[in-house]
């Protein structure tokens, strides 16, 4: 792998909004700067950035509530991808949650994401059953899920 992993930095922004666009990650009801702000106000440490020089490929957010941690936002730029950024994303995020004692750490897919889905398969995530819902408190944009 060719690129450092390291905390998130405000110059980083439009570069990883840019990257999540480019992954299919956006949605019109998720500001993506609007949860980039929230990170930055809870657990910056576990927003990670991979930077080739000074270009942002890769980016994952994780966070830890106490009982199990969450990774969001794991995207590698097209440009980069199989060159294991997003392996390493994983790995990192994993590392940092362990050292605050996080035994667990879980992720959402949407289904019809099957890339996704088998590159988790790989990481040794395994699939389970669970009815997921969830309710918006602050509305971002129209429609959408919470």
């Amino acid at each position: 792998m060719s690129a450092e992993i390291r905390a998130f930095r405000a110059a980083d922004e439009e570069a990883v909004v840019a990257l999540w666009e480019e992954a299919g990650l956006t949605r019109p009801w998720n500001d993506p700067r609007a949860d980039i702000r929230r990170k930055l106000s809870v657990q910056p440490e576990l927003f990670l950035v991979a930077a080739d020089g000074d270009t942002v490929v890769g980016s994952v957010m994780a966070g830890y509530d106490g009982h199990r941690g969450w990774l969001y936002y794991l995207a590698s730029a097209s440009s980069h991808r199989g060159r294991g950024i997003g392996r390493a994303l994983v790995a990192e995020a994993e590392r940092l949650l362990e050292a605050m004692g996080c035994p667990k750490v879980q992720l959402m897919v949407r289904p019809d994401n099957t890339g996704a889905r088998g590159f988790y398969d790989a990481l040794g995530y395994v699939p389970f059953e669970t009815w997921a819902t969830g309710r918006r408190l602050i509305v971002d944009g129209p429609g959408g899920p919470a």
